[in-house]
């Protein structure tokens, strides 16, 4: 599955190359949208993705704060702050999009500020699961000095948030367990399951679709992703159980 992370490269060829396409992705209402980006990654990895939903006609922001080293000093503070500037800004209220420790921040943020989040949508985000199921640990405690598996600091993060939650991963990603991304069957929370790694999933064609879909449905009437039709064909069912070898 590591070997296979070098799909990334062409997972975002494919979303620029279908760009022509984009206009075919269900439209948005104007409301603001903050997409916060993974580890040791900054606002350049989520380009696409902005470029993207900002094209459907939604008010799109980076997180800025340069290069995400985990929540270090100040990290959690400055999103709370633009979190509530855009809503009073915009009048509304903002949806969150993590991709990877992206998406922790997004859950967590929405646990803090639920009149502000309008809903949380977060890509191999592992907030479930053993807290070292995952690839990238090491990395993770070292730049931002946090020790992984301290249960008073992962045991909540299982929690879901208290808005409509998406949870977008995939079996084949090579960083994060997809067991630890998978959410529990409740109302107002889902799982959609698509084949991408871990690097490319924020700029895959389909996770992006699936952003699309999830945001542009009305405030107070959300439902689930319905995977019929096409979609069946290329999304999985987050339900089956893994394969036995």
């Amino acid at each position: 599955m590591q070997i296979l992370e070098g799909r990334a490269w062409f997972e975002a060829g494919a979303s620029l190359a279908l760009m022509p396409l984009w206009q075919l992705a269900p439209r948005g209402d104007g409301h603001p949208v903050l997409v916060l980006p993974g580890l040791v990654a900054s606002d350049r990895s989520t380009a696409i993705m902005r470029r993207f939903l900002g094209r459907l006609g939604y008010a799109v922001s980076p997180w800025g704060l340069g290069i995400n080293f985990g929540p270090r000093p100040g990290v959690v503070e400055g999103m709370r702050r633009k979190i509530e500037q855009l809503a009073e800004a915009h009048g509304r209220k903002v949806s969150l999009v993590g991709w990877s420790l992206g998406g922790i921040y997004a859950r967590e943020l929405a646990k803090q500020l639920p009149s502000s989040v309008r809903l949380v949508i977060s890509m191999a985000s592992p907030f479930t699961g053993h807290p070292r199921a995952s690839n990238a640990v090491r990395l993770y405690e070292l730049v931002s000095g946090n020790r992984v598996g301290a249960p008073e600091f992962h045991d909540p993060l299982r929690a879901s948030p208290p808005v409509p939650t998406t949870s977008i991963w995939s079996r084949s990603d090579g960083v994060v367990s997809w067991r630890c991304s998978v959410e529990r069957r409740q109302p107002f929370v889902e799982n959609i399951e698509i084949r991408a790694s871990h690097l490319g999933i924020g700029n895959h064609p389909l996770a992006l679709f699936a952003t699309a879909d999830r945001l542009a449905q009305p405030e107070h009437a959300w439902t689930p992703f319905q995977r019929d039709g096409w979609k069946k064909l290329l999304y999985g069912d987050p339900d089956r159980p893994p394969a036995t070898r």
